[in-house]
């Protein structure tokens, strides 16, 4: 396995992929690249090989060592890129991404990180009674992108159901009401195309987390290039198709059989007496789709709160922290006044 730098041509310094202009930018000379410029950025990469771990197998190995400085750098067994602690370089570990687990599709991050940090920043503003240390500088210093694996499923379906619709209406005829029943036999039959159900493929990660910025953009997905991680962590996968593959079937199948039913007309209720689905064309693809994270572990409860932003689209999710001695303040501002006043209105009543 291989820890990969990108060098900047002109001063030598670290490339990381900026989200803004879609190119590599170099930190230090200042200098963009778009990755044409530079050729094919895994063959001209700085490689070196990765340090085993005890049990002498370099794919389950935790150990690498930095292209730039030489210091070991540590990662999880499903980290694909990270950050040199001692240069500060971005690290891409090229094994973890290479033969089959090689992805097939990624999607850049088009949010920087300032444009993260100030949604995040409008996000919170909105909330009350959120933690300082939870919008402090030194917590949003630690909003970090990251590309999260995901399996992306598309099919064709197929089939029909047969059943009975019942309508009933009534209207008032001088003294009596009448209502009337109508039951239809309903046989209705087509087929439609699945494109793009997005799977968390990692096991470790916070499923509210991964899911809640969704969706994603998938037709704007472009085949994978190594360089559009440099800059950002990235995870492997650790969960394969066949853990989606019985929940998927079942999803896409009652939404085709719900979508005929809804098709057949409009009924006081519907009974399916026969029904039957296909799926044929299916086709799984493993994809990287960028999210800025930032997870807070509150010290009192040791509960674990997050929020992410769609590093594509923009759409953010969360689950905040309460401060509760700002509540406490609240109460003891608003309520007691108010009990006091009722105290004193009914003692001179």
């Amino acid at each position: 396995m291989a820890a990969i730098t990108y060098k900047c041509p002109n001063c030598g310094g670290g490339l990381i992929f900026d989200p803004q202009t879609q190119k590599y930018a170099c930190e230090y000379c200042r200098s963009e690249f778009a990755e044409e410029e530079l050729g094919d950025l895994d063959e001209e990469a700085k490689e070196e090989p990765a340090a085993e771990d005890s049990g002498g197998e370099a794919e389950t190995a935790v150990l690498y060592i930095c292209p730039s400085c030489g210091a070991q750098i540590v990662a999880e067994e499903t980290t694909a890129a990270t950050f040199c602690y001692y240069c500060h370089n971005p690290v891409v570990l090229s094994g973890r991404l290479s033969g089959q687990w090689k992805p097939d599709r990624v999607i850049p991050f088009q949010i920087g990180r300032e444009k993260a940090e100030e949604i995040f920043r409008q996000w919170v503003g909105r909330k009350k009674f959120v933690p300082r240390a939870f919008t402090s500088q030194g917590s949003v210093d630690k909003i970090t992108g990251v590309y999260y694996p995901y399996w992306i499923y598309s099919c064709r379906v197929k089939g029909r159901i047969q059943g009975q619709g019942t309508s009933v209406s009534s209207h008032t005829n001088g003294s009596v009401r009448v209502t009337t029943t109508r039951i239809y036999d309903v046989d209705r039959s087509g087929q439609t195309e699945i494109k793009g159900l997005v799977r968390n493929a990692l096991k470790k990660a916070d499923h509210r987390l991964a899911d809640g910025v969704q969706p994603f953009e998938m037709e704007k997905a472009q085949d994978f290039s190594m360089g559009c991680l440099s800059g950002f962590m990235a995870e492997k996968r650790d969960m394969e198709i066949a853990d989606f593959s019985q929940e998927v079937g079942r999803e896409v199948e009652e939404f085709f059989l719900e979508s005929l039913k809804n098709q057949g007309g409009s009924y006081s209720s519907f009974q399916i007496t026969d029904k039957e689905v296909h799926r044929d064309q299916e086709e799984w693809s493993y994809a990287l789709l960028p999210v800025w994270t930032l997870t807070y572990r509150d010290k009192g409860s040791g509960k674990m709160y997050y929020f992410a932003l769609n590093g594509q689209t923009g759409k953010t999710c969360g689950c905040l922290p309460v401060d509760k001695g700002r509540l406490a303040v609240l109460f003891v501002s608003v309520f007691v006044p108010i009990l006091v006043f009722m105290l004193i209105v009914g003692y001179i009543i």
